[in-house]
């Protein structure tokens, strides 16, 4: 495209030199022959006044011999028979008596050709007596052409300069042009191989800007996908474990034996693989942000706390867990997916059964304010270990049994509708999880504020 570009513009520059430069070469040309003649002419007329006066050759070669060109050997008279004087020529002609005889009979100044080069001006003049002689003067080639070979030259420099400037102007116009290009091939090339961290600088023409702006949106939009994708069977891998750690519960129920020791290990197992296919899920994640939930999403957050509780309270009652239940005995309309919140509540609920001895009490609390809704989950356990880790995606996933994934589906949620969460130390003595659900789309504590909030006091590892 370069190259092109510079041909292009090369052969353009060319014609305009070639139609502008040779007329103007030509013109300069005839304005130098034009006023070689005209001196000519005035040369021829210098002797007139001469010639108005005397015709005796003796006076007039006196009178030519005085003149610029008679001087130069440049002039000749032609007189021609006048009563019983005959012809007579004063200097040298050039021209030949034909030509001499041909512009007395025309009246009118006539020019001729030289044979050893060069031109000459025949300039008819009236006499006293009414004939007419003849005036010529040589002009040679050099004066015809003075100046002309310089002009050219001329030409032909500003021709040539305007040619290589014109190159140098379409290269460098070349060059801003395709190396935007070549900048979005080469990161298109990138994003093929797998390297999702190709950007290309919005830079160069507008169309080329535009078409960097669309190629850094769509690659920002393929790392959002991917990193969605991961996210989500990684999430989904997760809500697994909430049917394992029910079947690894009942699996105490089974006594000894052979058979009971395999159901062990196979659920074992499958606990491993679990954290196996999440933590795969999350290797080499893109950074991305949290994916909001899709237009019209919602849930009657009672309705799914309920049906949830129900689920969780059979467990409870096995393991001789107290539960109390406050605040879902009327509709709450949350903006968040069932899917979601029943997640986010298996993973808070999971923990609880997870890392808190049997026997344990917890609570779920629901509290409705206009702008907000908050679900309490607090337990009389031991507490968090670590404050800052617990919210961290995926940070104890070198602990078996735990991927560290829980509490970042819990934050996840929350924060897709502008809210957070906080960690805490709760009245039953434990951990307590607060979920800030905004009903508004305004995050928590003011635009830019903390999406989370970590407790001061210590807390359990999820």
């Amino acid at each position: 495209m370069r190259w092109a570009l510079v041909k292009v513009c090369l052969a353009v520059t060319a014609m305009v030199v070639v139609a502008f430069a040779v007329p103007l070469g030509l013109v300069v040309q005839e304005m130098a022959s034009d006023r070689a003649f005209s001196n000519a002419e005035r040369q021829a007329a210098t002797i007139g006044p001469t010639l108005s006066i005397t015709t005796d050759p003796a006076q007039l070669r006196k009178a030519v011999e005085t003149t610029q060109m008679g001087a130069a050997g440049r002039m000749a008279v032609h007189l021609p028979a006048i009563g019983d004087s005959p012809p007579a020529d004063i200097g040298d002609g050039w021209a030949g008596e034909r030509v001499v005889t041909e512009t007395r009979r025309m009246g009118r100044a006539t020019t001729a050709t030289v044979p050893g080069g060069g031109s000459a001006l025949l300039q008819p003049t009236a006499l006293g007596s009414g004939d007419i002689a003849v005036v010529e003067i040589l002009v040679p080639e050099s004066e015809v052409s003075n100046g002309v070979t310089t002009a050219w030259a001329v030409l032909a420099g500003v021709g040539l300069a305007l040619i290589v400037g014109s190159v140098g102007v379409a290269d460098r116009l070349g060059a801003r042009l395709v190396r935007p290009a070549e900048r979005l091939a080469d990161a298109a090339h990138q994003l093929g191989e797998g390297r999702l961290g190709a950007r290309v600088p919005e830079d160069g023409p507008k169309e080329l800007r535009s078409a960097a702006v669309a190629f850094n949106a769509m690659a920002d939009q393929v790392v959002q996908l991917l990193a969605n994708e991961r996210e989500l069977a990684a999430d989904l891998s997760h809500r697994l474990r909430t049917p394992l750690t029910v079947l690894r519960l009942n699996t105490a129920s089974l006594g000894d034996g052979p058979a009971a020791e395999q159901t062990r290990a196979a659920v074992e197992q499958l606990e491993r693989e679990v954290d196996t296919i999440i933590r795969t899920a999350r290797e080499q994640r893109p950074a991305t942000g949290p994916a909001g939930p899709g237009p019209g999403a919602g849930c009657d957050a009672s309705e799914v706390i309920r049906d949830r509780m129900a689920f969780w309270s059979a467990l409870a009652e096995d393991e001789g867990r107290e539960v109390r239940l406050a605040g879902v005995d009327r509709t709450v309309r949350i903006p968040i997916a069932r899917p979601e919140l029943a997640a986010a509540l298996d993973a808070m609920l999971g923990n609880v059964f997870r890392h808190t001895p049997e026997g344990t009490p917890f609570a779920v609390d629901v509290h409705d304010t206009p702008d907000a809704v908050i679900v309490l989950v607090s337990d009389a356990g031991p507490g968090i270990a670590d404050p800052d880790a617990a919210l961290r995606r995926g940070n104890d996933g070198g602990r078996d049994g735990s991927t560290g994934l829980g509490l970042d589906i819990v934050r996840r949620v929350a924060e897709s509708t502008g809210g957070d969460v906080r960690l805490g130390r709760s009245v039953l003595g434990g951990t307590e999880i607060r979920v800030w659900i905004a009903l508004d789309g305004r995050t928590r504590g003011g635009p830019g504020g903390p999406r989370v909030r970590r407790g001061r006091r210590k807390r359990r590892g999820v």
